[in-house]
């Protein structure tokens, strides 16, 4: 008999087999000295061994794990095991260690390369017209919401509202000016090199004033808006699913697209053609320093070139495009902070589908808008 007045084994041998008799508590607090009692018993050379748990006062996952582990050591060394005397909570318990102790099963992919190239392709597809479909549907609800919000203007969450208008609009403003400060000033050092091939280099503010009012402004605020705030909105709701507080807000007879989705819809409503516009100044600014600095223009010179280079609509172009960039990008980072289920990982996951799905809209978008306005001779 080895172990202590609480937890002991008894264990009894012949030539070729062996019976163990754990008795006691078989409980972490004694794992220690169980373990050191298994550790003496001889493993080797038997043809047959038997647990007998009928004298187990109680018994938790270590010492569970302990009689596990020293049967398969008795497996490893050729001898037949088995269990007698175990209460139904006592087999459940030692069932769940030795399923623990399992090597998870992997999966060997079927078909070739090329095949599951196909298969993966088609889900992805798959996945991508679900996710469209429900996107639509939450765009009109967001929609809906809106409307309901326009003809009773006291459902509007104002507090929040410009509190998201500060976090997404003020906030964005650094980083917007100054990317676009540097996109201007490589855009024209770069049309300046390729123009100055064919004497043409004083087309640079052309060049610059186009682009950046029409496209690269209100694009580039865009794409930074998905990766800051879209991303933000969904970490937040996110976070608050996870948290139960969405569940919490219903319960107590809140609209969470009211209270959390429409403040941050209305907020980059407003702000995205102001960032826009800091964006456009921003990109101009840089370009008109580079166009001073490596073609000698001076900058009322610039600002008059810029003035002859565009026209009205070269200018009103991108103030179309911002409300709905940011009607996009608010309702998908709200859209994916709700389908956040289960863990944190999926708050991961969602952030990054939101940042992925906001830009790709953003371009698809974009696209469309240049080809109808080309159409339109605009």
């Amino acid at each position: 008999m080895t172990g202590d007045a609480q937890a002991w084994l008894d264990v009894s041998e012949d030539a070729s087999s062996l019976m163990l008799r754990p008795q006691g508590e078989w409980v972490v607090r004694h794992a220690e000295t169980l373990d050191a009692a298994l550790a003496a018993v001889q493993t080797y050379d038997r043809r047959a061994a038997t647990f007998d748990l009928s004298h187990l006062t109680r018994l938790d996952t270590a010492g569970a794990w302990l009689i596990y582990r020293t049967g398969r050591s008795l497996e490893r060394a050729g001898a037949k095991v088995t269990f007698a005397g175990a209460t139904a909570a006592q087999s459940t318990l030692l069932n769940a260690v030795a399923k623990s102790d399992r090597p998870a099963k992997v999966e060997q992919p079927v078909g070739n390369v090329l095949t599951n190239l196909i298969v993966r392709m088609g889900a992805a597809a798959d996945e991508g017209i679900k996710t469209g479909r429900d996107l639509v549907a939450f765009l009109g609800l967001v929609l809906e919401t809106l409307g309901k919000t326009i003809v009773n203007p006291f459902r509007m969450r104002a507090t929040s509202t410009v509190y998201h208008m500060e976090q997404t609009g003020l906030n964005a403003v650094p980083i917007v000016s100054l990317i676009s400060f540097l996109i201007g000033a490589v855009l024209a050092y770069q049309g300046a090199e390729q123009l100055r091939r064919f004497g043409g280099e004083i087309f640079t503010v052309n060049l610059v004033g186009v682009s950046f009012l029409r496209e690269v402004g209100i694009l580039l605020t865009a794409i930074i808006v998905a990766g800051r705030s879209g991303s933000a909105f969904t970490a937040q709701i996110g976070s608050m699913k996870l948290r139960e507080e969405i569940d919490a807000m219903r319960t107590l007879g809140l609209d969470p697209m009211e209270v959390l989705v429409l403040p941050r819809v209305i907020a980059l409503l407003i702000m995205m053609p102001i960032l826009g516009f800091v964006s456009a100044m921003m990109g101009l600014f840089g370009g008109g320093l580079v166009v001073w600095i490596e073609l000698g223009m001076s900058p009322m010179m610039y600002i008059e070139r810029v003035r002859e280079a565009v026209d009205v609509w070269d200018a009103s172009v991108a103030f179309i495009k911002a409300p709905v960039f940011g009607l996009l990008i608010a309702m998908i980072g709200c859209f994916e902070g709700l389908k956040v289920e289960g863990s944190a990982e999926s708050v991961g996951q969602r952030t990054t589908a939101s940042v992925v799905e906001g830009i790709f809209t953003v371009i698809v978008v974009d696209a469309f808008f240049s080809i109808m306005f080309v159409k339109l001779g605009i």
